[in-house]
């Protein structure tokens, strides 16, 4: 009987997370209240408090693990962004071919990604097009292509989709090999829409916005040097876990704080009420905590379900019915255009242990692939698409009949690419 609660408790709060917009309530309380009441149904059910509180403690720590690595990451990004870091980007944009435009910001966006993360890769870019272009409909098109692109640049990084950083956390890939294996067919996820787009703007030209540019000489000089400090640390975070074998988050918490210092002294001479605006501190109040309490709340939820036992039942139910590793994946990438890829792949990762695919196995490869591209298909499949929407407030309909076709094209290659590697 518990069973049955357990997962009633889990699909409604998970109808709740998808229907945010229509109840109006924040889809972290819908995530926090499901975590907390699947534990407590699973701690009713069992014989033993004491294991039950052992097996919470045990989740906890790996949960807390993503946590901090993404709190870091987008402290580091807001800092960034606080010191108009990414007007360096803007600036050096100067064509007006709106497909040569789109070719570049579908470019920038794919290997942004990579390094910072798609979620702020897409806000990033969709606000430089709000900047750059006049026409709604182009910005339209623009941030369909962001969308699609932002997705397929994280999935192939360990830094660049919470799902792929999960998996990389968890030991299901490593940090090179995954970035080796996915980034071509990736880059096909991305390219083919890339393709059919640029075309329908060839020819066209670009009524630009006139940006001025209100920042000093010294400003622009600490914003580059905030944008490539910023980067690179972030870059040198797969590095420090090579090299020491500590888990990612230790090398995330070593690049803030060396952030931290640099910030701190850049700013020693700065008056106090400047001086406010751009400090650690202050980006770490600007940064997106609901979206650190989602995460929590979801995990938590998958978790118990994991420690119940119900993904390996999940897992064989799956293996049974389709029978393929490829097939799996592929089912799993289109279900994460309708379900948050992130309890999809802490899902997965319960269902299959390390025993069945080890470190590296092509399925986790694959998993990294699909769960990271397939939510491009619908605007609200994924933290990006959703992001993007609320910027440019992309109608659902418009995104369904003009961009989802172009998405799954994409991830239709990108999984062809990748199975015709394995065979060479």
């Amino acid at each position: 009987m518990f069973i049955f609660f357990l997962i009633a408790v889990f699909v409604i709060g998970y109808i709740a997370i998808a229907f945010e917009h229509p109840l109006r309530l924040n889809k972290a309380a819908s995530a926090m209240i499901t975590g907390v009441l699947c534990w407590t149904i699973y701690m009713f059910s069992s014989a033993s408090a004491e294991t039950v509180t052992d097996e919470l403690l045990h989740h906890l720590g790996e949960i807390a693990s993503i946590l901090f690595f993404l709190l870091g990451a987008m402290t580091i990004v807001e800092l960034i962004d606080t010191h108009n870091g990414f007007e360096f980007i803007t600036r050096h944009i100067t064509t007006r071919s709106k497909s040569r435009l789109l070719i570049i910001v579908v470019v920038i966006t794919f290997f942004l990604s990579a390094l910072l993360d798609n979620l702020t890769t897409a806000i990033v870019m969709a606000s430089l097009c709000a900047r750059l272009l006049k026409n709604k409909e182009d910005k339209l098109w623009f941030c369909g292509m962001i969308v699609i692109s932002a997705n397929a640049g994280g999935a192939w990084s360990p830094l660049g989709d919470v799902t792929t950083t999960m998996l990389w956390i968890g030991g299901q890939i490593t940090a090179l090999n995954i970035m080796k294996q996915l980034i071509l067919p990736s880059l096909v996820v991305c390219a083919l829409p890339l393709a059919l787009v640029a075309w329908r703007f060839r020819g066209q030209q670009i009524d630009r916005l006139e940006e001025k540019d209100d920042q000093t000489k010294a400003e622009k000089k600490d914003g580059l040097l905030i944008l490539f400090s910023g980067i690179g640390f972030l870059v040198f975070v797969p590095v420090f876990k090579t090299l020491t074998h500590l888990p990612p988050f230790m090398g995330m918490l070593l690049a803030l704080g060396l952030m931290w210092v640099i910030t701190t002294f850049l700013h020693k001479d700065k008056e106090p009420e400047q001086l406010e605006k751009l400090t650690v501190a202050r980006a770490l109040q600007k940064v997106d905590s609901p979206s650190i309490l989602f995460f929590l709340g979801i995990l938590l939820a998958v978790s118990s379900l994991q420690s119940a036992g119900l993904l390996q039942t999940g897992a064989s139910w799956l293996s049974n019915t389709l029978g393929n590793d490829y097939m799996i994946g592929s089912f799993l990438g289109l279900l994460s255009a309708v379900v948050d890829n992130v309890p999809l792949v802490a899902a997965s990762q319960g269902m299959y242990d390390l025993q069945t695919y080890p470190t590296d196995h092509p399925f986790w490869e694959f998993l990294a692939l699909t769960t990271g591209t397939g939510g491009s298909a619908i605007i609200i499949g994924s933290a990006a698409g959703v992001a993007v929407m609320g910027i440019e407030k992309i109608d659902f309909m418009w995104y369904l009949r003009n961009i989802s076709w172009l998405a799954l094209i994409g991830f239709a290659g990108g999984i062809a690419v990748f199975l015709l590697q394995m065979q060479f």
